[in-house]
């Protein structure tokens, strides 16, 4: 089983919901690399995850929205992002609009994730991304568990991006 059937069978998709997020960003001619627990596995060991984050060139938004809708995804628009499904697969996409992520787009990386080529952010800007989500008070418990997780998975692999990190995240690491 490839990357790709994994991927779509573990969301149950009927649709390949990643190759059409990834025609759209090409028909929209958008920047954009992947973030969050995808772009982990793109580094380190992979883990299972239906959340697929992801950052685009913030004046290609619109056109991506846009063609979203055509390409039969719903949309729902949040502050910090839009949200893209389909009642054809699982897997959520979550597109980041906060614009501290914009600096993260210039240093991409063209990597395979689960089979599909992508671009991903360098692993510096996803732990960067990783600390901030943690660091989000708002965020639901279980998910900062999650971004911890996801710190933790980084500095095993790159043990040097220790000290780049806050101090009570250091501490947390020491236990």
């Amino acid at each position: 089983m490839t990357g790709k059937e994994f991927i779509n069978s573990l969301a149950n998709g009927k649709t390949d919901i990643i190759q059409v997020l990834l025609d759209i960003l090409s028909e929209t001619d958008s920047p954009y690399c992947l973030i969050g627990g995808l772009a982990v596995n793109a580094y380190t060991e992979p883990v299972v995850s239906l959340d697929l984050d992801i950052v685009a060139a913030s004046d290609n938004i619109e056109g991506i929205r846009k063609a979203a809708i055509k390409n039969n995804l719903k949309v729902e628009e949040f502050e910090h992002s839009v949200n893209l499904n389909s009642d054809d697969s699982d897997l959520r996409i979550q597109l980041q609009t906060d614009s501290r992520y914009q600096k993260f787009l210039p240093a991409a990386q063209d990597k395979e994730v689960l089979g599909y080529r992508m671009m991903v952010a360098r692993i510096e800007d996803v732990l960067q991304g990783k600390v901030w989500a943690y660091m989000d008070k708002e965020r639901r418990k279980s998910k900062r568990q999650k971004d911890l997780a996801d710190i933790f998975r980084i500095i095993e692999k790159f043990p040097y991006l220790k000290s780049s990190l806050p101090q009570d995240i250091q501490e947390k690491l020491d236990v």
